[in-house]
């Protein structure tokens, strides 16, 4: 399985790779992907059908490699890690789908989404079904602290999905509103994957929550890059199409930094398009210019440098170790996406 290829970025220095973290856990993941092609099956046809269309449509597993890293750094010599990171992967999975849905996106990763080949109801109810498999391998884990972890993660996830439905096409949220919708959405998965990784080692509370930490403000940066390269040419280079948030009227922190920093006739603009979601095939590259013009993607950029220095703080406690290096450079690998 492809994971990620090293680039250069714009100043022709070798950006971070995420293939080194990846080689740390290679047996670990192999036997993940065993345990999710497994726990997939079912007599229903449809469901192994469905579920591994996107499963297999070329994702990085960085959720559940981080668990693996996590356990590894905290010391764990068994396996329980296993069907946790594969545990991890359902539920993720599981918010993919339901969250194309609820976008009628038609593409994931470059290719057709689920519910574009399938539908939207079955595409609703095999995501069910992951999430039901995902709590299957957290009770046969048998900790009460991952159950705790990793079901308040699923709760806050769908919190994060409706409190984005409340903000949505809505140019007045605020940044701070923003934030909270990507803790919930995006970082609290990437928390309580890395979180369990100490769990699982036995290790004490201070190292849980340092993890913890490190997954959550990873996962910040992670979604404010993800924010950036929307508008830019970059996302070709990653499989996706420019312009989808604008094109839905998402409001992401490149929007309200350009929204908030612009004069009256822009955040017309920035209503109309949307609010509204009366666009030409102009109003993508004017939109753009106006983030340029106020920096505000750039803005976005510095604020995900600032959450991964606080994730790679976090990392501190844990003595230096070639895994400790590489998840420090997943950090780098992340935000040198947007270059």
């Amino acid at each position: 399985m492809a994971i990620v290829v090293n680039f250069e970025d714009e100043r022709g220095r070798k950006a971070k790779s995420f293939d080194a973290l990846v080689a740390l856990v290679k047996d670990d993941l192999e036997k993940v992907n065993r345990a999710i092609v497994d726990r997939m099956h079912s007599p229903v046809e449809l469901i192994p059908q469905l579920a591994g269309h996107i499963i297999a449509a070329g994702g990085k597993r960085l959720r559940p490699v981080l668990t693996l890293a996590s356990a590894k750094l905290a010391g764990h010599t068994g396996d329980r890690h296993i069907k946790l990171a594969a545990c991890v992967e359902f539920i993720h999975t599981a918010t993919l789908l339901h969250d194309d849905v609820v976008d009628e996106s038609d593409l994931r990763r470059g290719q057709a989404s689920a519910n574009a080949l399938f539908g939207n109801k079955p595409s609703v109810l095999v995501g069910d079904f992951l999430f039901s498999r995902s709590f299957e391998l957290m009770v046969e884990d048998g900790s009460l602290s991952v159950l705790a972890i990793l079901s308040r993660a699923s709760s806050v996830i769908a919190e994060g999905e409706v409190l984005q439905l409340i903000t949505a096409n809505d140019t007045e949220t605020s940044e701070d509103s923003y934030l909270e919708v990507i803790r919930s959405k995006t970082a609290a998965l990437f928390a309580a994957a890395c979180r369990i990784g100490a769990v699982v080692a036995d290790r004490p509370k201070v190292e849980e929550e340092a993890l913890e930490s490190y997954g959550l403000n990873l996962g910040i940066a992670f979604q404010l890059i993800d924010d950036v390269l929307d508008y830019s040419a970059k996302q070709a280079v990653l499989g996706k199409t420019v312009g989808d948030d604008f094109r839905e009227g998402k409001i992401t922190l490149p929007v309200i930094l350009a929204f908030r920093r612009g004069d009256e006739e822009e955040r017309a603009f920035w209503r109309r398009c949307l609010e509204d979601l009366e666009q030409t095939d102009e109003d993508l590259g004017r939109a753009i210019k106006l983030m340029e013009k106020h920096g505000s993607l750039a803005a976005t950029i510095a604020r995900a440098r600032h959450y991964g220095e606080i994730a790679r703080d976090a990392l501190g406690i844990f003595p230096d170790s070639p895994v400790k290096q590489a998840m420090i450079d997943v950090i780098d690998f992340c935000i040198d996406r947007a270059y």
